[in-house]
């Protein structure tokens, strides 16, 4: 059954942030969007409020709205991981994203693959970050898609087959259409649409939904009870609301892990990139933990969802139930029809805006680092911008199809092996902001074996729920982990985070090569930039102008 009254009040606000998409072309726009820093960058002329809603809303995204409640919803404290991933991640990146965004303005980067280029003189290197980025931002992207379809399930369009996902695809080409005409400012002009929903949504529902279902008390009383059946396909309980001895190491690098890979997304450098100057970045990292604040209490969504007795929406293309419906099921039942609306239009709006983000950053490394590189070298700024343009609507195609042919619940497991994946550039990105001594085949080296030992550790993961042998989920038991056939751990049934060992082998490996090949002299490529490149802030004579325009406020 369609609920029209909720479906209404989602078009309607739909509308409105498509008509301030294709506006976005023209606000306060300075040279010709056939520039890729213009398109792709917004000029790089963002300022504090505006480069706040824009980073915040590429990285609080639908997903994060319908996920993380979710998964407190069927195990309890573990979700959790995501609140103190989210506070340590801003002291962890608050001196590197300055770094980078120095050196960044100085040389004209617009990736972190260029950063990786211009360091080491490695086109080599560069490429395995892009791909890397790229690969990692595909499923993250068609997860925004997933809690989209959460959204119009909901709303009764949960129909099987191509039919029901018809409303996804006129969202996106909705989405492709405007993002090619406005780049970076459409979603950066809608992100200021999609935080207010969201902050508005969600206090209301902290403080109305609590009071209704008998308080606090009463709903960690009932979530402990439920939370303690067990688990049909395991036998063991479905969860705990306090951390068990088997799951704090796995929630200690979990939270860790995710806070260090957050950041080396492409799309996160995007937003810092797209900023006016170093100023404005330390602002916003003193300011965006405020949605660190929102994330914990949507994170007790999820033991509200028990409390009020919620029942997942089955998807008919899978007959299993569709966890990633669990918040959106709440707010039908526990608010007023015109409520509920502005809540999905919230989550909706809040899928949009990331998904464009990351489609742009994933067209910027493909254009940067593998069209000029290697296809077009002596490709002109307008036809870079044609190229990006037309790599952005390829990107979401794609997710799109990912969505349409992955069951939902594998593509959250992606999103995971996503964050592993990305984490293997820390050391050719995030330490090289500092020194050069890991030596760039050395660099190459660690890239391989962390990215083939995590993989090779993900493929032994089961997840039985989904009857699945493999790929199951980003958390090993440590039984499981070998060393040259050794087993130092046998028997152990404590899990860690599968993305921190393989950055720990990542590592080890990487300093190994550097002392085997730093021996014998082995030369180490060009770095262009200099010491003082990573201290130069706006206004510096250093600084290689974009294109000319006023400065966004």
């Amino acid at each position: 059954m369609i609920h029209w009254v909720e479906l209404t009040v989602f078009a309607v606000l739909f509308v409105a942030v498509t008509v301030l998409g294709f506006l976005a072309s023209r606000w306060q726009r300075g040279g010709s969007l056939d520039h890729l820093d213009e398109w792709g960058l917004g000029g790089r002329k963002f300022g504090s409020w505006v480069t706040w809603f824009l980073v915040g809303g590429d990285l609080y995204t639908a997903y994060t709205f319908v996920a993380v409640p979710a998964l407190l919803f069927g195990a309890g404290a573990l979700g959790f991981y995501a609140l103190p991933y989210t506070v340590v991640l801003y002291p962890l990146v608050f001196l590197p994203v300055l770094r980078l965004w120095s050196v960044s303005r100085v040389h004209g980067y617009v990736t972190p693959a260029d950063f990786v280029r211009g360091r080491y003189g490695s086109s080599l290197l560069a490429l395995v970050v892009a791909l890397t980025g790229i690969v990692a931002t595909m499923p993250y992207i068609a997860l925004q898609l997933a809690g989209l379809e959460a959204v119009l399930r909901t709303m009764g369009l949960n129909a099987s087959g191509i039919a029901g996902h018809l409303p996804l695809f006129v969202a996106f080409v909705i989405l492709a259409l405007y993002t090619y005409q406005s780049g970076l400012r459409a979603p950066a002009l809608i992100a200021f649409v999609k935080d207010i929903l969201i902050y508005l949504v969600i206090l209301v529902a902290v403080f109305y939904l609590p009071a209704k279902l008998g308080g606090w008390s009463h709903i960690f009383d009932v979530s402990a009870k439920k939370l303690a059946t067990p688990n049909p396909s395991t036998g063991a309980p479905m969860g705990s609301i306090l951390l068990t001895g088997n799951n704090q190491l796995q929630y200690v690098t979990l939270a860790l892990g995710s806070a260090l890979a957050l950041f080396l997304y492409p799309h996160s450098v995007t937003g810092v990139l797209a900023s006016r100057g170093r100023v404005v970045l330390k602002r916003n990292m003193v300011a965006l933990p405020a949605y660190s604040l929102l994330l914990g209490l949507l994170a007790l969504l999820g033991y509200v969802a028990i409390a009020a007795g919620v029942k997942p929406i089955t998807n008919n293309a899978t007959g299993r139930p569709d966890t990633n419906t669990v918040i959106t099921v709440l707010f039908q039942n526990q608010f007023g029809a015109v409520f509920a609306g502005i809540a999905f239009a919230a989550i909706g709006i809040g899928a949009l805006v990331p998904a464009a983000i990351m489609s742009i950053a994933a067209a910027n490394l493909w254009t940067r680092n593998i069209y000029k590189t290697y296809l077009k070298r002596d490709a002109t700024p307008a036809q870079e911008a044609k190229q990006a343009k037309l790599a952005s609507l390829v990107v979401k195609v794609g997710a799109v199809l990912f969505i349409v042919a992955v069951d939902p619940q594998f593509s959250i497991d992606l999103q995971l092996i996503g964050g592993v994946i990305i984490l293997q550039t820390l050391p050719a990105v995030a330490i090289a902001l500092y020194t050069r001594w890991l030596h760039r085949w050395a660099l190459i080296a660690g890239w391989l074996a962390g990215m083939g030992y995590g993989l090779y550790l993900l493929y032994k993961i089961p997840n039985p729920a989904a009857k699945r042998l493999h790929f199951g989920g980003s958390a090993l038991t440590l039984d499981k982990l070998t060393v040259f056939g050794w087993h130092p751990f046998i028997g152990s049934t404590v899990q860690i985070y599968v993305g921190f060992v393989a950055l720990v082998v990542n590592l080890l490996v990487a300093v190994i090569a550097t002392l085997v090949l730093r021996a014998t002299s082995a030369s180490n490529g060009e770095d262009e930039t200099t010491a003082e490149d990573y201290h130069t802030d706006e206004g510096s004579d250093r600084i290689k102008p974009p294109a000319v325009g006023s400065v966004i406020h």
